[in-house]
């Protein structure tokens, strides 16, 4: 029946990370012993004291449709936290809340695209950028990059797919797939190619920003002189604070974009979730300083992968400086056999390690780069362990 459906549906991919976590799920649900290294989620309970805020706000009757762009306290909230963090001025009606920070790139495309408008999107990307781009009759401009520059854009690149027709970039920093954050240095030097041309507009997806291992912290797109009215900050609590399932994201916008972003979203789904929304304020007001001991974990973790990838010939790594994923280029597997089965692309050496290592991770295909795999490091020490001495059995 595919035919009587839209177009828009049928040309659509499916998620990759979510595919493969199904795939996944319905071999352990066929009694396979399944390590899962694909899902980019927090391994670790939300903490007890946001836990304890959304308690307070049942009790308190929160129960009643929300303005449409968030309430009024936590928008407070997400303006104290932009100027603590990231050094930001916003007022209340830069500020839109959503269902989860992916609600919020989908506003901005549905409010900022038109037909044939291109998108510049620095490989690897976000595995939904894409999608939601094409969705509002954008057209994704993938520009490669490779893991020697640690899958960061340079200016020459950039200044290189700009064309009439280039409305934005997005970017993710820290980025997944990849681990890459770039520093102050660097955003200066796209922004002066960006300086010359006033109509192209900057996502800047900061939704793994506390999940950081450098000295030099987090740098936002806006802070640069000269791109803060032309930068969408968008960013959640998801990651950092292990709320996946919270669903709540939220921009920083030119008043103009935000208010476009409301009027869309209130015919879409309204408010998000009243609870979630309490919780939310709490999480933003504490010091970041309280999730500490998860980025301090993933550090651990990421040292962890990267020494024992080592040992695994044909995966080549770089040193990511945040999220928690590493992607190994494996390009020197493809065009060999391994137990039977050919091994032309990265997606193969995907589903390969589910059903012979029982592993599960997910092909660069999906973030635009054809020759890495994205392994996330969040789970526990004991199943990364595991997990890479069943791939280094599997492919030796």
């Amino acid at each position: 029946m595919n035919h009587l459906l839209s177009d828009r549906i049928n040309n659509m991919s499916t998620s990759a990370t979510l595919a493969m976590a199904a795939k996944a799920r319905e071999l352990k649900g066929q009694g396979k012993d399944i390590i899962s290294l694909s899902l980019g989620e927090p391994d670790f309970n939300t903490p007890d004291y946001i836990k304890e805020a959304a308690i307070k706000a049942i009790n308190d009757n929160y129960n009643s449709y929300s303005p449409v762009d968030g309430y009024a306290d936590l928008k407070e909230a997400i303006i104290t936290k932009f100027r603590r963090d990231n050094r930001l001025e916003y007022n209340s009606s830069q500020i839109v809340v959503s269902t989860g920070a992916k609600q919020s790139l989908a506003n901005v495309a549905g409010v900022m695209l038109n037909p044939g408008d291109e998108v510049i999107l620095p490989c690897p990307y976000w595995v939904s950028y894409a999608d939601i781009v094409k969705l509002y009759e954008g057209v994704p401009v993938e520009v490669p990059t490779t893991i020697t520059t640690d899958f960061k854009i340079t200016p020459e690149q950039l200044e290189a797919v700009i064309t009439p027709k280039t409305k934005m970039i997005w970017y993710s920093s820290p980025c997944n797939p990849s681990g890459s954050l770039y520093s102050k240095k660097e955003l200066e030097a796209l922004a002066q190619v960006l300086k010359k041309y006033p109509n192209i507009y900057v996502v800047s997806d900061e939704i793994y920003e506390h999940i950081n291992f450098t000295k030099q912290g987090h740098v936002s797109m806006a802070q640069i002189e000269g791109m803060y009215d032309r930068t969408i900050t968008v960013n959640g609590v998801s990651k950092a604070f292990a709320m996946t399932g919270w669903r709540i994201g939220y921009i920083g916008a030119p008043e103009w974009i935000s208010r476009a972003c409301n009027k869309l979203q209130g015919q879409i789904t309204s408010g998000a979730n009243c609870i979630a929304q309490r919780a939310t304020i709490t999480a933003l007001i504490e010091s970041p300083s309280r999730i500490k001991f998860m980025v301090d974990e993933f550090k651990i973790r990421r040292d962890l992968v990267l020494e024992l990838l080592e040992d695994i010939p044909g995966f080549k790594t770089n040193v990511p400086e945040g999220a928690f994923y590493v992607f190994p280029n494996v390009s020197a597997y493809f065009g060999k056999t391994l137990r039977g089965k050919t091994i032309s692309n990265a997606t193969d050496l995907s589903l390969y390690l589910l059903e012979e290592a029982l592993v599960a991770t997910v092909t660069g295909d999906a973030f635009g780069n054809p020759d890495c795999i994205r392994i996330s490091y969040a789970a526990s020490q004991e199943e990364i362990k595991e997990a890479i001495k069943r791939i280094k059995e599997t492919v030796s």
